[in-house]
């Protein structure tokens, strides 16, 4: 399972038209970018299979995009110039993988989920065969990772449509800003305004993610 792809695809015609239709604020946005690509981000990743997929989303955690990319970039020094895999994870020297700047909490994080891959709880096959809840209750099962881990995991390497990032505070922002919120949209705010966006809502986050960075 890899995520990276060299060109990145245009957006599916029938969900942004869904979009449009369901809600005016983020037909606007839609229409701003006739030619967006939600998944071109990734371009400036590694390869991503579904355990550097959760490294890149445990380093993320409380963290910038740009800071996160940094972490992951001494990552891969640490190793070779490449991302580990679960078993080379397990094997190294705890302080090497801190040092690339990541906390002692995520470090811990990281080596237990690559004890699920080796130990075969977790697998790429496994986890694209799981509906979007099953794959949620099996990550969050690990110590240090909650919903927004799990659901930025549906996102970026199961590429499932209809994911919303709960919580996520860049996207709380973008839609303060979108919408004329005169306060922090709320976790029930955001879930009741991302209802109208159903089945598509992954993309929706993408767009409103897109205008907030624009």
């Amino acid at each position: 399972m890899e995520t990276k792809t060299t060109t990145a695809a245009l957006v599916d015609p029938e969900a942004r038209e869904f979009l449009r239709r369901a809600d005016p604020v983020l037909a606007r946005i839609i229409d701003a970018r006739p030619d967006f690509r939600p998944r071109a981000w990734t371009q400036d990743l590694p390869a991503l299979d579904a355990f550097s997929t959760l490294i890149f989303q445990v380093i993320g955690q409380q963290l910038s995009v740009r800071a996160t990319r940094t972490i992951l970039g001494r990552l891969e020094q640490v190793f070779g110039g490449r991302l580990p895999t679960p078993a080379e994870m397990l094997a190294a020297d705890p302080a090497a993988v801190r040092s690339s700047g990541m906390s002692t909490r995520k470090a811990a994080t990281l080596r237990a989920v690559a004890q699920g891959f080796v130990d075969g709880r977790l697998s790429d096959e496994g986890l694209s065969a799981m509906s979007d809840d099953d794959v949620v209750a099996a990550l969050t099962s690990i110590p240090g990772i909650g919903p927004w881990t799990a659901h930025g995991f549906l996102l970026v390497a199961l590429d499932r449509p209809d994911v919303f990032l709960t919580g996520d505070l860049a996207l709380r922002r973008a839609a303060e800003r979108a919408y004329d919120f005169d306060h922090l949209p709320t976790d029930d705010e955001m879930l009741q305004l991302a209802d109208r966006w159903r089945p598509y809502r992954s993309l929706a986050v993408s767009y409103l993610f897109a205008s907030e960075f624009a």
